[in-house]
């Protein structure tokens, strides 16, 4: 049988507790997670457009409402526009992220309309760092 003295055990220990430290330090800040970049940015153009569009009164967007869709188990957090009070209809536009990426695609029919390339210009305003509101 194999005996190890307490003294033995401490550095043992100590070492497999600062690897560990080490490790939950790096992986836990945003900033140096990609994975975690994708959301954030979402999360940023999810507030612009509810600020922008919606809290701010704007006609043009009067006819839709903002369901965000952040929490997405394929890494692909978006946001959609639908019809006004109607959350599960068909969207008409999708914003929407990639995990570990600054890209956003937008796409829907709304695109085809004026007011979906007002949304697209900013949308990519947003992506760029803008957090102005212009309309």
């Amino acid at each position: 049988m194999l005996s190890v003295n307490r003294r033995g055990l401490l550095p043992i220990a100590l070492g497999a507790s600062l690897g560990l430290m080490a490790c939950s330090t790096t992986s836990e800040t945003p900033e140096t997670d990609p994975s975690e970049m994708g959301l954030d940015l979402m999360e940023r153009l999810t507030l612009n457009a509810d600020r922008c569009w919606f809290k701010s009164g704007d006609p043009a967007f009067e006819p839709y409402g903002l369901s965000p869709e952040l929490a997405s188990f394929s890494g692909k957090p978006r946001f959609l526009l639908t019809p006004a009070g109607e959350p599960e209809a068909r969207p008409l536009l999708v914003a929407e992220g990639q995990a570990g990426s600054g890209d956003v695609a937008v796409y829907g029919p709304l695109l085809t309309e004026e007011i979906g390339q007002r949304a697209q210009a900013d949308i990519e305003r947003w992506r760029s760092g803008s957090d102005d509101c212009v309309a």
